[in-house]
């Protein structure tokens, strides 16, 4: 049987706090053998001062960006951006957070989340010699579907995808594709008890225990598809007008050749 239950207790996060002891703190000796925890980002970039003076969040969002996928701009004047950021993750605004932070200052995501995940699962199995797995988790949305979800974005000592291919499903059929990434099912499940405004950054699940295992397996980068098995990497007015200046520039070589002349 699974269980989700979120961990009470945890003050507010400030630069330089210790992560492992408020966790292992708030557990109070309750977290066993297979125990899976998921620690919301947010926590841990507060604790690793990822908190940056920024009155432009857009001048931020820019400095995180490593690749525009679509930008649109709605009725009322406000711009989405949905981008690729350092970390190989697309979403809107590259993960950058203006909510419960300062004045004046936004968040940034963890610099590496699946090494701040491995520091956390580390720690928690020295101090409380129980054997747990660690997710980061963060919000975001989903291509083709409304509202958002929490995915895991770093994880260490857990499995992140139950390979299934090679099986059979119920009716004996062969599974050829089936992959499912548990990291993300497990960061949404957490959510459902977390919140987005309870203040319980922290939730506990069980009942996973095959999930859990050595701290080198890999994170949740690996969740990443890479760029080049990427169907969807371009907005679809972003693929259009990429496509229609490429046939363009096809169809005219005289007057390309005669840009890149004036150009050098």
């Amino acid at each position: 049987m699974l269980q989700v239950r979120a961990l009470s207790g945890i003050p507010e996060v400030t630069p330089g706090a210790d992560l492992v002891e408020m966790i292992a703190d708030a557990a109070a000796d309750t977290l066993e053998d297979g125990d899976i925890v998921v620690v919301t980002s947010k926590i841990v970039s507060k604790a690793e001062g990822r908190i940056v003076r920024a009155d432009d969040r857009d001048d931020a969002i820019t400095a995180e960006t490593v690749r525009v996928v679509a930008t649109r701009t709605s009725e009322t004047g406000h711009v989405t951006r949905i981008v690729q950021n350092r970390l190989g993750i697309v979403s809107a605004a590259a993960g950058v957070d203006a909510s419960n932070t300062p004045e004046g200052t936004v968040l940034l995501l963890p610099e590496d989340p699946d090494a701040s995940a491995r520091a956390l699962a580390a720690g928690l199995r020295a101090r409380l010699g129980v054997r747990v797995g660690v997710i980061v988790s963060d919000t975001l949305g989903r291509a083709w579907r409304d509202g958002q979800i929490d995915h895991a974005i770093g994880a260490a000592g857990v499995h992140v995808f139950e390979d299934l291919r090679g099986g059979t499903d119920a009716e004996g059929r062969p599974l050829i594709v089936t992959m499912p990434c548990v990291a993300d099912e497990l960061a949404a499940a957490a959510d459902l008890v977390k919140g987005k405004a309870s203040r319980l950054p922290v939730a506990v699940v069980r009942g996973r225990a095959d999930l859990v295992g050595d701290l080198d397996l890999p994170g949740a980068r690996s969740i990443v598809r890479s760029l080049d098995r990427d169907m969807f990497r371009l907005g679809t007015d972003e693929a259009y007008a990429e496509g229609f200046a490429a046939g363009g520039a096809a169809a005219n070589p005289s007057s390309s050749a005669q840009r890149e002349r004036s150009v050098t």
